[in-house]
């Protein structure tokens, strides 16, 4: 069957999104300046991580769940996979086409539980599951009817998750894990966990770790938020206590969990648009949103902010280039090193439009006065440092960057080739 063009495309789903959502106010401004919200109206978030209670979050990730099973109807949810998984099987222009056109409407804002499981466990599924686990995971990730968040990182192994040592040991068909994981994103919302765990002590640290897609409704499994400076619980403990799970849980082959986890986190250092993913918002904010901010606090004409916000603007439109230039290179596949440096470039935007939103709002950014727009900023400016760690921190990544991509010479290692079980800790 011929694909539709983009703009056939587009029309089709502009005419779809009409009938079921409703578009965002226009900004009434005197200039007819369009790159602007529509200052005062609906909620204003520009949230890295979220600031929710318990119910709330719930409750964002049920209408999400609700609103992307409603375009999985279409295949709007999925317009890049394959029709065989309930997408659309279209270019990734199409796929960028529909996420600038749904940005136009009212949609839930997204969650980073919602992205994980639609943007880094399908993928990985797609990569290294079995025939099987392909057919009972892949679309019900696409669609949301499972929510599956991470279990990578422990109190001892973040940016060395090579270090990690939550034991999972063989015991006939099934595995029994014990130990423990932490900053796992969503996890308290979570049907599913891609776990990480140490199958082989006695091989080196970058080996004998395998795989498994972990039920959160084992016994033994417990969830344990934990509290941020932001305010919310996005972030959570989970631990592990003779947990049993058979081994048609496990994704991989046993021993190739650090290839697993290496392709998870290259989807997650990849911030090329993949289009229809959800949401409606970039977390931390918007460069619309922090020009609306400076426009309707009459600062924009202001020299030293119109070169901030230049230097900004220029920094998310580079940004913008690197991820379209990514996406290419991996051609739908695993995205390689130069996802390291796309994302160098998301943090490094998030730091600049801290600094440029300092400048435009001076003391209404620590003072609450009950302004619209205005004090909700300071929820970006604590969120940001953090990812500087998620996904691989800033200097990680540089590692990455100097040994994968400009043929420098590793790190010197001590554990090189030692079992992990010799290792000091």
């Amino acid at each position: 069957m011929t694909q539709p063009t983009v703009e056939e495309f587009t029309a089709q789903a502009a005419d779809w999104l009409r009938r079921h959502a409703d578009p965002k106010p226009a900004a009434a401004t005197p200039n007819g300046n369009t790159d602007q919200i529509a200052w005062g109206e609906g909620s204003f978030s520009v949230s890295v991580f979220h600031d929710m209670s318990f119910d709330e979050e719930s409750d964002l990730l049920e209408r999400l769940r609700s609103w992307n099973q409603l375009k999985a109807t279409q295949g709007y949810h999925a317009v890049r996979w394959p029709v065989a998984q309930g997408g659309l099987g279209l270019s990734a222009a199409h796929a960028r086409a529909y996420s600038r056109l749904e940005r136009e409407f009212e949609v839930p804002d997204s969650h980073e539980l919602f992205s994980v499981t639609v943007g880094l466990m399908a993928p990985t599924v797609r990569a290294f599951g079995t025939p099987e686990q392909k057919e009972r995971f892949i679309g019900d990730l696409l669609r949301t009817d499972l929510y599956c968040c991470q279990l990578f990182s422990e109190p001892g192994a973040g940016s060395d998750l090579a270090s990690l040592g939550c034991r999972a040991v063989r015991d006939g068909d099934e595995w029994i894990v014990n130990g423990q994981k932490v900053w796992s994103s969503g996890a308290q919302f979570a049907d599913f966990g891609l776990l990480i765990a140490r199958s082989d002590p006695d091989q080196p640290k970058h080996k004998g770790m395998t795989a498994f897609m972990l039920p959160f409704d084992l016994a033994g499994v417990t969830v344990r938020p934990i509290k941020q400076m932001s305010g919310g619980t996005s972030f959570n403990e989970v631990f592990f206590d003779d947990v049993r799970l058979g081994d048609e849980l496990r994704m991989g082959d046993e021993g190739e969990g650090w290839k697993v986890a290496l392709t998870t986190l290259g989807f997650e250092r990849d911030h090329s648009a993949s289009g229809g993913s959800g949401g409606g918002r970039r977390p931390g904010g918007s460069w619309r949103q922090l020009r609306s901010t400076a426009e309707f606090l009459g600062v924009a004409d202001r020299p030293v902010v119109r070169d901030a916000m230049m230097r900004l603007y220029l920094h998310l439109q580079s940004e913008g280039h690197l991820n379209r230039r990514a996406a290419d290179l991996a051609r739908g596949g695993t995205p390689g090193p130069e996802g390291s440096l796309g994302k160098l470039k998301w943090t490094e935007g998030m730091r600049l439009m801290s600094e440029v939103i300092s400048q435009i709002l001076g003391p209404r950014l620590v003072a609450d006065t009950g302004e619209w727009g205005t004090y909700a900023w300071g929820e970006h400016v604590l969120g940001a440092p953090g990812y500087r760690i998620a996904g691989g921190s800033d200097e990680v990544q540089r590692n990455i960057i100097g040994e994968r991509v400009l043929g420098l010479h590793p790190e010197p290692r001590v554990d090189r080739g030692i079992p992990w079980k010799d290792v000091p800790r």
